[in-house]
């Protein structure tokens, strides 16, 4: 199994001994995702942590006029999962699709509590992760209610600007919340300035 850059990203945080290295091995599945395939809907429990080894997600929800709302895209290097529902285990009101093929490297829950017990600086890795998320949240949330959706989209331009070859502008306008059209005319009044 190739657990070589879920190890890289670990030893970015906190450098890891031969040991440590071992139960990464041990502790996680790799698992092959088709394009389009979920790994987790609506009504699932979350049992799982997922990182992205290679491809593209996204983690939507659906409201009761069917239509989907974008809360995250995750590639390569990026953690997916619902928080909320992974920790409280109660099902899920979210989906995750592959967005195309994709390797990714999964821990279940009961895995990752005996990894914290046997290894604790994984603990403090993942309260690092934890925090990481939190504070992104948060960010998202300011700038949805304080800025204007073209500045909304700049920042999205500037902060992921790997995301645009992969992701339809679709997706994009969910995850900004606005429509596909309006995304459009914002992008061609941004051409010509």
């Amino acid at each position: 199994m190739n657990t070589k850059p879920l190890i890289e990203y670990f030893q970015k945080l906190l450098p890891l001994d031969e040991e440590e290295i071992a139960a990464v091995d041990r502790f996680f599945k790799l698992r092959r995702v088709k394009r389009r395939q979920f790994i987790l809907q609506e009504g699932d429990v979350s049992r799982v942590n997922t990182f992205v080894v290679e491809g593209c997600f996204r983690m939507y929800m659906v409201d009761e006029n069917g239509k989907e709302h974008n809360l995250q895209f995750a590639i390569e290097d990026w953690w997916i999962g619902d928080i909320e529902s992974f920790h409280s285990e109660e099902p899920t009101r979210l989906y995750i699709e592959a967005m195309e093929y994709s390797v990714i490297l999964q821990i279940a829950k009961q895995q990752q509590l005996r990894l914290f017990v046997e290894f604790p600086k994984f603990n403090r890795i993942f309260r690092v992760l934890t925090e990481n998320a939190l504070v992104s949240a948060q960010r998202r949330i300011l700038h949805n209610i304080s800025s204007t959706a073209e500045e909304r989209y700049l920042d999205f331009v500037e902060r992921y600007p790997h995301f645009f070859h992969r992701i339809s502008n679709v997706q994009i306008a969910s995850y900004l919340g606005m429509t596909p059209e309006f995304l459009s005319t914002i992008r061609k009044k941004l051409a010509k300035s």
